[in-house]
């Protein structure tokens, strides 16, 4: 299983980013993606997880619902976070996992396998 975030970088408050997980090495289309962020002095929280298939359930952090949109393309074996708004405490490293479960979970010790993470700087 390999994992791989890009599309952090530093961006203004009220500026967007588009962070991709490019995944490999497992079945990607049969399991819940998700992205989970740890920003400074903080714990690892889960920001958004999408489930397997056309009718995946979503999952957001109350923190970005209506800011954040994520999605997969399975024929490409990649999901995408589109973060909008950003604000200075979204700054973090941004981590996708899969826990190679069907269905979303919000809980990290879950899963197994991670990518390197993404920075992504809010800041003016």
């Amino acid at each position: 299983v390999q994992l791989v975030e890009s599309g952090g970088g530093l961006v203004q408050p009220g500026g967007s980013l588009r962070l991709s997980c490019a995944a490999s090495g497992f079945g990607f289309e049969n399991y819940a993606m998700a992205w989970f962020r740890q920003g400074p002095g903080k714990e690892r929280e889960a920001v958004a997880c999408i489930g397997r298939g056309s009718s995946s359930r979503i999952y957001y952090q109350d923190s970005v619902k209506g800011r954040a949109t994520i999605s997969r393309d399975d024929l490409k074996e990649t999901m995408f976070l589109q973060l909008d708004s950003l604000k200075s405490e979204d700054t973090a490293v941004y981590f996708c996992a899969t826990a190679l479960k069907f269905a979303c979970t919000e809980t990290s010790v879950l899963y197994q396998f991670w990518g390197q993470g993404t920075q992504v700087t809010v800041s003016s």
